[in-house]
C-alpha cells in the first residue's frame, strides 16, 4: 500500500513538472514570436520582398496578410523590379491599411527614390556622363530624362548647340549631373561639363585674345554675367563679329545650327565706372559685344570684358595726378582698410588704414587735404596721403 501512494505522488509531481514545462514553453514560443501590428495609411515600414514579378509584388511586413504593392505606372515598375529581388529588406509606405479584399496596400517609391538620390549623388560627385533623352524645351532649356526614368532640367546656359530647340526634341546627348536637391525635386543637367581638355581646346581654336565678339546673356549673378557664345570651330577666325551676330539671329528665328562655348565677364570688367548692381544693367538674353581677354580651360571658360570695347575715358585724366600733388577731396566713405575719397572727375581717391594717424579721426562728407602717393590705373584710383600740420609721433 505504502509503495502504491509513493508510486502516484511520483506520477503527479511527473505530471505537473511536464504541465509546467509545456507552460513555459508556450510562453517562451508567445514571447519569440513578434505580435502582428496593425498598419495605418501613411505608415513608414519595413517588410522582406516575398514575391516579385511583374503581375503581382508581395511583402511581408507582419501584418495579417501580406501586403500588395501599387504601382499603375509603368518606369517606378520597372525600376523597382530591375532593383529588388525576392529575400530584400525594404520600406513601404502604407497606402490603405486593409483593402475590401483583407490586404495591406503600400507602395515602394519612397525606396525606389533613395536609389534613385543616391545614385544621382554619385553621378555628381564622379561628374560621370549619362544619356538624356530631350522630352520638351521651354524658354529657359529643356526636360530631359535618363534611360532609367530619371527627370531633369538642362538650362539652355549648359547646352553647346545652336540648333534650333524643337528640332533637338526626341535626340539624345550625353550630360553630366550638375546639380541635385532632393527637397526641391530638382535635378539640373549640363553638356558642356561633358567636354573635356581637348574638345574645348577644338571650339575656341578660333578664338583669339583680344578679338571682339558677341554673345548672349545666359545668367546674371551678383560677381558678374554668364554668356553663350556662338562658335564655328571650322570656320574662320576673321571679322567674327557679323558672323556670329548672323548666327545669333538664325537663332532666334528658329533656324540655324552651331556650337555654343561658355563666356564668363567678372562684374568688375563690365564698365569702367562703379558697378553697384550688375542686375540693373543685364538681363538674360540680352546681346552683348565683348573683348576675349582669355580662356579658362578648367572651367571650360572663354574670359570676357565689355568695357574694354571702348577707350578707358579717365585714362588721360590719371596723367595730370602727379606725385606730391596737392589736392583737395572729399570723404565718401570710411571702410576698415581705409578711406575713400572723390578726387573729382569721377576719380577716387585712397588713404590706406597706417597712413592715418592714430588720433585723427575722419568722417563721410568730411574735405580734407591730400597728396598723391601714386596712381593705381589698374584698379582705377588714386592713392594719397593726408596733408598733416605737424607730424604725429610714430605716423610713417
Amino acid at each position: 500500500m505504502q509503495t502504491q501512494l509513493t508510486s502516484n505522488k511520483s506520477q503527479v509531481a511527473s505530471s505537473s513538472k511536464k504541465a509546467t514545462s509545456m507552460a513555459d514553453l508556450m510562453k517562451k514560443v508567445a514571447a519569440a514570436k513578434t505580435p502582428f501590428i496593425s498598419p495605418h495609411k501613411g505608415d513608414m515600414l519595413m517588410g522582406t520582398i516575398t514575391k516579385l514579378t511583374s503581375g503581382e509584388i508581395l511583402v511581408d511586413i507582419n501584418a495579417k496578410t501580406e501586403a500588395v504593392v501599387l504601382e499603375k505606372e509603368r518606369q517606378i515598375l520597372n525600376k523597382i523590379l530591375s532593383s529588388f529581388k525576392v529575400g530584400d529588406k525594404i520600406q513601404v509606405q502604407v497606402l490603405n491599411p486593409e483593402s475590401d479584399f483583407g490586404y495591406p496596400v503600400v507602395s515602394l517609391r519612397r525606396s525606389v527614390g533613395d536609389i534613385t538620390w543616391d545614385r544621382l549623388s554619385k553621378l555628381q560627385k564622379a561628374q560621370e556622363a549619362v544619356e538624356v533623352t530631350l522630352d520638351m524645351a521651354t524658354k529657359g532649356g529643356f526636360l530631359a530624362t535618363t534611360t532609367d526614368g530619371i527627370s531633369g532640367f538642362l538650362p539652355n546656359s549648359h547646352t553647346s548647340s545652336l540648333e534650333n530647340p524643337q528640332g533637338l526634341i526626341g535626340k539624345k546627348i550625353k550630360v553630366v549631373v550638375l546639380e541635385t536637391n532632393r527637397e526641391l525635386n530638382k535635378i539640373i543637367f549640363s553638356q558642356k561639363q561633358v567636354m573635356g581638355p581637348a574638345d574645348f581646346q577644338k571650339l575656341i581654336k578660333n578664338l583669339k585674345v583680344g578679338q571682339k565678339i558677341d554673345a548672349v546673356v545666359s545668367n546674371v549673378a551678383p560677381f558678374g554675367v554668364f554668356l553663350s557664345i556662338p562658335v564655328d570651330p571650322e570656320g574662320s577666325s576673321r571679322s567674327p563679329s557679323g558672323t556670329i551676330r548672323t548666327r545669333l539671329t538664325e537663332r532666334s528665328n528658329g533656324a540655324g545650327s552651331g556650337k555654343l562655348a561658355e563666356g564668363f565677364i567678372h562684374i568688375s570688367e563690365t564698365s569702367w565706372g562703379n558697378v553697384e548692381n550688375i542686375s540693373n544693367l543685364f538681363k538674360i538674353g540680352d546681346k552683348i559685344t565683348g573683348v576675349v581677354l582669355g580662356f579658362d580651360k578648367d572651367s571650360r571658360r572663354v574670359n570676357l570684358s565689355i568695357k574694354r570695347t571702348v577707350a578707358d575715358p579717365l585714362e588721360k585724366k590719371f596723367d595730370e595726378f602727379t606725385i606730391d600733388k596737392k589736392l583737395k577731396a572729399t570723404i565718401i566713405k570710411v571702410i576698415s582698410t581705409g578711406v575713400i575719397l572723390d578726387l573729382g572727375d569721377n576719380v577716387n581717391g585712397f588713404i590706406k588704414k597706417e597712413k592715418i594717424p592714430v588720433k585723427i579721426t575722419y568722417k563721410d562728407g568730411q574735405e580734407i587735404d591730400v597728396t598723391v602717393s601714386s596712381v593705381d590705373k589698374k584698379r582705377h584710383r588714386v592713392e594719397v596721403s593726408p596733408v598733416l600740420t605737424a607730424k604725429p609721433i610714430g605716423y610713417r
